[in-house]
C-alpha cells in the first residue's frame, strides 16, 4: 500500500498541510499569501480608480459650469471623459501590479512601482488633457 504526499506538503501524524500553514486547516501558507495579493491589487486599483479623477476634475469644472454664461459648457467630459479617467487610473497601477509580480515576485516593491506608475500616469493625465477653452 502506497500513500502520495502533495509535493511541498508537511505529513503529519493527524494530516497533511501546507508548507508554512497550520497543521490542521492549512490557513497561513500560499493561499493566504495569494490572497493577500490579490487584495493588493484590488487595493491599488480603487486607489487609482479615486485619485485619477480627484487630479482631473478641477480642470473639466471650467466645461461643466460653462465659464461666463454658460458659453463654454461642454458636458461630453462627463460622459466620455470622466469614464476614460477612472478607466485608466484603475487599470495603470493594476497592471504594474500583476506584471510586476511576474518578474520582481517581492509584493512591498511591486506596489511602490504602482504607486510611482501611478503619480505619473496623473501627472501625464494633468500635463496632456486640458479643457476645451472659447475663441
Amino acid at each position: 500500500m502506497s500513500t502520495r504526499v502533495a509535493r511541498g506538503s508537511v505529513t503529519g501524524g493527524a494530516g497533511t498541510a501546507r508548507r508554512g500553514g497550520c497543521v490542521c486547516c492549512g490557513m497561513g501558507g500560499e493561499g493566504a499569501r495569494v490572497r493577500d495579493v490579490g487584495a493588493g491589487g484590488c487595493l491599488l486599483a480603487l486607489l487609482g480608480a479615486a485619485a485619477a479623477p480627484v487630479a482631473w476634475a478641477p480642470r473639466a469644472a471650467v466645461s461643466v459650469d460653462g465659464g461666463f454664461e454658460g458659453h463654454a459648457r461642454d458636458l461630453s467630459v462627463l460622459y466620455v471623459d470622466l469614464p476614460l479617467v477612472v478607466l485608466g487610473g484603475a487599470l495603470l497601477p493594476l497592471g504594474v501590479w500583476v506584471l510586476g509580480l511576474r518578474w520582481v515576485r517581492r509584493p512591498w516593491v511591486v506596489a511602490l512601482a504602482a504607486v510611482a506608475a501611478l503619480g505619473l500616469g496623473v501627472w501625464g493625465l494633468t500635463e496632456w488633457w486640458s479643457p476645451r477653452r472659447p475663441p
